[in-house]
Parts: C-alpha cells; structure tokens; sequence
C-alpha cells in the first residue's frame, strides 16, 4: 500500500506579518487603497497558491508539489513464483494375485483404466514372467517394429520387466509379478517405479512387493 505523502508544514513566518497593536500606532494619513495584487510567487520551501486563490488573482493553478502528487503504479519485475511441486513418488496400489492369476489381474487393470477414460497411450503394462501375448505377436515382426510402436506412443504397450529401463515413462505403468528368473521383480519394481507418472498398480504377492518396496501397499 503506498504511503501517504505528508501535508507541507506552515510555519509562523508564512502566516503573514503580524499586526502592530492600535496603541502603539502612530496617526498617519490613509493610505491609498491598493488594486488586485498579482500572483503570490511562493518561497522555496513553501506551497503554492491554491487553484482557487489562483483563479482570483487572474494566475494559472501550479502543479502540486512533488511529495503531494499521487505515486504512480511502476511495473517491476514480476516476482518469481517457487516451482510447482508433484509428488515425487506415484500412488502405488496393489491388486493381490497370484504368480498364475497376476497376467489375468493386469488385463482387468488396464481395461478399468480404458473405461475410465484413460488414454491407451498413457499405460505401459510390464510382466516378469511370461510376455504378455499381444508382446510376443509384436516381436514375431522383428524389435524394430516392435519398439516403433512405444516410441509412437498412441497405445498400450506391452513389454519384458526386464528391459523396464529401455522404455519411456507413462503415466500409469501395471506391473504383473507373473513368475520369471528369481529375484526378477526385486530387480524391475525399482524400474517400473521410476517411470510411472501418478500410479503404478503391482499385481502379485502382497509381502513379496512389500519387502521390495518396503511400504505397506
């Protein structure tokens, strides 16, 4: 809020001169009576007449003094806002499966994503054990088409726990611990962490995820 400029302080000395007292006058002879006086100059130091006084003497009205004059609004620098923050870790939630059933509680998973209106594009679904089937007709036509269609982005893609590390982040990543190599979902989790977005959903053994991620899900 701007401050208020102070009011010019009026001394004694600009109140005009003070009146002799009758009895200490000496007769004198009238004086004439004097015509319009001009404009007042102002003292350094001292405010100039008003409009109104300046409109009586026949004076332009003076522009207020600097420390009257309303403050104009300046436009500095716009004040750097601190970076929006998200929440460094995703939601993690947990659909309790077995090592047979884990596959079959990832396609449930990304069917309930689809028909809540997430994009096919924004899920990357990873298995630790047997290539989900859509992942094994891909890579019949050889990897280079297969891996095209990740880095296009424009649907659900199906990939090897084990190479969680060669595929891009999406927003929401399924991981199926549908068996594999021991210790294949220690070594991926980690992986599939990192790339989800705003939710990984782990389909698999509650305590075998939970000594992975050593948190509760």
């Amino acid at each position: 809020m701007p401050l208020t400029p102070e009011e010019p302080q009026i001394h004694e000395s600009a109140q005009g001169p003070r009146v002799t007292p009758a009895a200490s006058r000496t007769a004198q002879t009238p004086r004439p009576v004097p015509g319009p006086r001009p404009a007042a100059v102002p003292r350094p130091g001292r405010p100039g007449p008003s409009p109104a006084a300046a409109s009586r003497t026949g004076g332009a009205p003076r522009p207020a003094p600097p420390a009257q004059r309303a403050p104009q609004a300046t436009s500095g620098p716009a004040t750097p806002t601190a970076p929006s923050v998200s929440a460094a870790v995703p939601q993690i939630q947990l659909i309790p499966a077995s090592a047979e059933g884990a596959l079959d509680a990832a396609e449930e998973a990304v069917d309930l994503l689809l028909d809540t209106g997430r994009a096919p594009g924004d899920i990357l679904v990873l298995t630790t054990g047997d290539p989900h089937p859509w992942a094994a007709h891909e890579l019949s036509f050889g990897e280079a088409a297969y891996w095209a269609q990740h880095d296009a982005g424009d649907d659900v893609f199906y990939a090897d726990a084990a190479q969680a590390e060669r595929a891009a982040g999406r927003p929401v990543v399924v991981f199926a611990a549908n068996g594999g190599p021991a210790g294949a979902t220690a070594a991926a989790l980690p992986a599939a962490l990192a790339r989800a977005g705003t939710l990984l959903i782990v389909c698999g053994d509650p305590q075998q995820i939970n000594s992975v991620l050593g948190t509760g899900v």
